[in-house]
């Protein structure tokens, strides 16, 4: 019972410090800057684990994939992952043109005829669709219209290179995979893309 007394006295203690020391504190602070919050919010919204490029079993298909696909690539002038899709744009936002560039590749080239030529392209498909579901909520800081173009410019140059446009955008997939894994994680793989570039 003593010792009951002797811990509510010590409670009440910690309250009255924290009431007449702490709480003035508080009040007292500067409040951050008018969007702060929202700003570091954004830019938490645009970084994936690292743990999601450590899986050794998903990082192996995909490169694996896209040396196959390489095979079957007959156009050697194009490329349609690479520094050029950050031409113009921030740094801020080269995860979300990240974002971007992966839906369009899944969307556009994985699921469809592909996933019957080649294996492991549903695996995949999977794999980076969970990627930018995990960066639903990054969005662009800034102005868009960039961010579309340089997409509509890789989008432009994979249909006018017909049948060999989807090859050749899987016989990429190991770049798109280390672009994703620089601009979108806070300690990007050395070298990435900017060795393959």
């Amino acid at each position: 019972m003593a010792s009951l007394q002797t811990l509510m006295k010590n409670f009440s203690g910690w309250v009255i410090f924290c009431c007449c020391c702490c709480l003035p504190l508080l009040l007292t602070s500067p409040l951050p800057p008018k969007g702060a919050g929202l700003a570091s919010t954004a830019h938490h919204a645009c970084r994936l684990r690292k743990i999601n490029f450590q899986q050794h079993y998903i990082r192996n298909r995909t490169y694996t994939l896209a040396k196959m696909a390489r095979v079957s690539d007959q156009d050697t002038d194009n490329r349609l992952i690479g520094q050029q899709l950050y031409a113009n744009i921030k740094e801020s936002n080269h995860c979300y043109m990240m974002k971007r560039t992966v839906e369009v590749v899944v969307k556009d080239v994985l699921l469809t005829e592909a996933k019957d030529r080649y294996p492991y392209v549903e695996e995949v498909a999977q794999f980076l669709a969970s990627l930018t579901s995990e960066l639903s909520r990054c969005k662009f800081s800034g102005r868009r219209e960039q961010i579309e173009k340089n997409l509509d410019e890789m989008k432009s140059k994979m249909k006018q290179l017909g049948e060999n446009g989807k090859t050749k955008a899987i016989g990429e997939l190991d770049l798109l995979f280390d672009y994703i894994e620089n601009a979108c994680t806070d300690a990007p793989k050395k070298g990435g893309s900017k060795k393959k570039n």
